[in-house]
Formats: C-alpha cells, structure tokens, sequence
C-alpha cells in the first residue's frame, strides 16, 4: 500500500491492473485500518479515472458471492448515494412500486454513510433480514416479485473497509462502485449518479454490456429524480431531459417537500407512512416519477403512463402489500 500510496500523492493514476489488485489487497484484509483511511482520502481530493473505476469494478465483481438468479431477469434499482441532500428513501420506495407492477426487482443497497440512512439502514430498522443464501432470494422474487441483496454479504472488500467509512462519514469511490457490482449482475438497470462526469463514465461502461439501462442525474445535484428541477438521462444510445412535466405533474415541488428526516427512525416512519399511501403529493410524486422510469426502462411504456401505473399502486395499496409479502418471508 505505501508504494500505491506514494503513487497517488504524486499526482499519479494507478493503471486498470494495479487498481484491481489494490481491491483484491483490501478484501484479502492486507492493509490496516489507518492506511485504507489514506488510501480513500486520496480519491475524495481528486477525480477517479476511468481505468482506475474499471479495475475497481472487475475486482468487485470476480471476487463477489454470485446470486444466480437470470431467469428472472430482475432489474436493479440503486443509486450511489453521496449527493449530500438527505432525502427520505425515494429510490427503495420506487423499488417496491416498479416490483408491484410485476417487473422483477433484485435491488443492491447498504447502510449510509453521508447520509442519515441508506436503504439498508430503513429496511433493517422496518424488519428486513438480510441473508445471501440464493435460495432465498429466489424464494423472495416469486412471492414478493423482490428480493433486497446487502451489498456487505456479497463484496468481501466493502465489508472490509466499511469501518473506515463510517469513521470517515464521507462519500469515497465505494459510492461510486455500488451500482455497477450487483452480484446477480442484471440486465435492467436503473441507477443514480451524484455528478455528471460520472453519469459519463457509467454510460460508456453500460455500452460496452448487453443492457437496458437509465442513469440518472438530476441537474439539482441528486443522484434520483427530484422533480425540483431538470434530470439528465442517459439511455441505450440517447440522452433525455426531463422535468416534471415529463411526467404529467402540473410543477415543480420544494426541495423542502422531500427531506429525510434527521434519524432512522424518522426515516421510517416516512417510508412507512408514503408506502402506506399517506404521503403528501409531493413525496407521492417523486416516488412515482422515479418507479415510472424504472417501469418505463424495463418495459419502454411511455413516462406519462409509467407514472400513472406508478403511482395507482403507490396510493392503492399494492406497493404496500409488495413490502409486507417481502417482510414475511423472513
């Protein structure tokens, strides 16, 4: 690691190869604690290359436990988190929305580390048992069209240094890795970024892979649709801008309207309350705005009829009875 190291302060890229065996070294427990610290601060205090995120990427998914789960053809709903906005849980929300509708959903997720609460944190604290048995999982896919996949189970290396980023509190590359390892590695994707530049290196990731795929940026600076504002999309060979009208809803909401709250606790109680269908219009919306891209990634419905669908089984009650089939099968 010293020698990565000195290579780094030096202003110095690591190449694909070397990025790949600096993961492997992490997962195999090489390091101590204080030199992961160094080694993740570098990559907050200047920009990842694309080389250095696909050695990154390659080492992540040859070492993880597989889920062997592709006759579902589930999709993946996720975003990197370290945007810095607290919002509540819109993402795992939309998860249960777009597996109400019946398209499969394998959803990789972890506790937060920038934020209050990642969606680990929400589902855990409402009584989702993590396991990584693919038995499972398959289990949880037939009766519940979802199954959760807790990224620590299945990557030895983010269990490695999860200790060094709770202490940090930081967003570093792991952020950045989460939705590109889903270890049932599916062929539908819907992602959110926290910066441009990497929606870019995504996108030219995705294409090289046979997948459906929508990488999300909002403009505003959230790795989701806000609807406070214009989100950038890249698809399957195009770029879309959207807003809310995009979508049907009459404006913009305040940033205000889509706050976390400042515990897990509270964070639950606003997962549980909008899952529910008691939320307000404006959660409501951008939940539905989120699910209606996912449905339309997987389907190719049109956003305006994704949302409706969307939205009918938020308020209906059918994304609600998808969260509590998941939760009794535990």
């Amino acid at each position: 690691m010293k020698q990565t190291l000195s290579k780094l302060i030096q202003h110095e890229q690591l190449s694909k190869e070397d990025a790949f065996q600096v993961l492997v070294d992490i997962a195999s427990k090489e390091y101590d604690q204080a030199s992961l610290a160094a080694f993740l601060t570098v990559f907050m205090m200047r920009k990842i290359s694309l080389d250095e995120l696909r050695g990154f990427r390659e080492a992540l998914q040859e070492l993880c436990i597989r889920v062997d789960i592709a006759e579902y053809n589930a999709m993946d709903v996720c975003g990197t988190g370290g945007d810095g906005k607290n919002t509540f849980n819109i993402s795992t929300l939309a998860a249960f929305v777009i597996a109400s509708a019946g398209i499969p959903v394998a959803k990789h997720g972890n506790y937060g580390v920038s934020s209050v609460s990642g969606s680990s944190n929400v589902l855990e604290y409402l009584g989702i048992e993590f396991k990584k048995e693919t038995d499972f999982h398959k289990k949880c896919l037939d009766n519940a069209g979802i199954c959760i996949l807790h990224a620590p189970l299945f990557h030895p290396a983010m269990k490695a240094v999860g200790p060094v980023r709770k202490s940090l509190g930081l967003k570093t590359f792991f952020n950045m890795l989460g939705p590109l390892v889903n270890p049932s590695f599916p062929k539908i994707q819907m992602v959110g970024v926290f910066n441009l530049e990497l929606q870019r290196m995504y996108a030219y990731l995705f294409q090289q892979e046979e997948k459906k795929y929508s990488i999300v940026h909002d403009l505003e600076g959230y790795d989701e649709i806000s609807l406070t504002g214009k989100t950038k999309i890249f698809q399957q060979e195009k770029e879309l801008l959207l807003d809310h009208e995009s979508f049907g809803v009459s404006s913009k909401i305040e940033v205000s309207a889509i706050f976390g709250g400042d515990t897990v606790k509270e964070a639950a109680r606003l997962f549980t309350q909008i899952i529910s269908g008691k939320g307000t219009d404006a959660q409501n919306n951008v939940v539905a705005a989120n699910a209606a891209l996912g449905i339309s990634t997987a389907t190719e419905k049109s956003f305006e009829d994704s949302f409706q669908l969307a939205m009918e089984n938020l308020v209906n009650g059918k994304a609600l009875a998808t969260f509590n089939q998941l939760k009794s099968l535990q």
